[in-house]
């Protein structure tokens, strides 16, 4: 099989791809890119199994009455979430939510941060997908999954924090994560990207989202449960690993893209 991971950016220059190919206990880094257009994006999920994209894919459900009470100029809808608990319904997801209890880290907010802007692009690129491949679950039961890069390595005990950026000292440590990696998943053939992957953390999240894609594929992550799975239809659902590493190897029956 094949998974693809997708670190979304606003820009294309910041956008980036991966795509792992496994056979028998063992997997090769086939394709890295990064300045990626919507379309490419398009193709490479036609050509994969199992998609793995950092972004949001819905906003918080309270969000859109929120916003038609107010654009009506309807006071009892907006009034729903007055004061700093309601703001925080508009502001974060159920997944979100369900990330930090689980994790500790806190993911961007999709309505009140600059993910926003990512997640416009994703909605259109998901538009997109459903025109060419047909509609994708937002839950990730489909082709399409969101991952959270940062908590898929906390989860398999490697560093999750201070690796993004162009400074020395983030630079350094996206170098000693890129070690912590190989180390981890001896099984991973980086096919002679190592340099490219420790000079740029897109690229670097675009393969951690890949292998993430292996996860769900595998059915190794965290799913909604009867409490979360309503929400995560519309809002979306951040996969989180459930199994280290060295389980992404193990086969997989009757899962196949549209190739062309």
């Amino acid at each position: 099989m094949r998974t693809l991971g997708v670190d979304l950016a606003a820009a294309t220059r910041k956008t980036a791809a991966a795509v792992i190919e496994w056979d028998n206990g063992s997997a090769r880094l086939a394709h890295l890119a990064l300045d990626i257009g919507d379309e490419e994006i398009v193709r490479l999920f036609g050509a994969t199994d199992m998609t793995g994209i950092d972004c949001p894919v819905g906003w918080p459900d309270a969000f859109l009455p929120f916003l038609a009470g107010h654009l009506a100029f309807e006071p009892h809808p907006v009034l729903d979430f007055d004061g700093i608990e309601g703001r925080r319904l508009l502001a974060y997801r159920d997944t979100d939510r369900f990330v930090t209890a689980r994790t500790g880290l806190i993911p961007l907010s999709v309505s009140a941060d600059r993910l926003a802007h990512p997640a416009m692009r994703c909605a259109v690129i998901q538009a997109k997908i459903s025109r060419g491949h047909g509609p994708q679950a937002r839950d990730g039961s489909g082709r399409l999954a969101e991952v959270y890069p940062a908590a898929s390595l906390k989860s398999w005990g490697l560093l999750a924090r201070g690796y993004k950026g162009r400074g020395g000292a983030e630079t350094e440590r996206l170098a000693e994560l890129l070690d912590g990696l190989k180390q981890a998943a001896p099984w991973l053939d980086l096919a002679g990207h190592e340099d490219r992957l420790a000079g740029s953390d897109d690229m670097f999240d675009a393969l951690i989202a890949a292998l993430t894609a292996r996860a769900v594929a595998l059915g190794v992550t965290l799913r909604p449960d009867a409490a979360h799975a309503k929400a995560a239809r519309t809002e979306g659902w951040i996969h989180l690993p459930t199994g280290g590493l060295d389980g992404l190897g193990g086969g997989l029956d009757g899962l196949g893209g549209d190739r062309p």
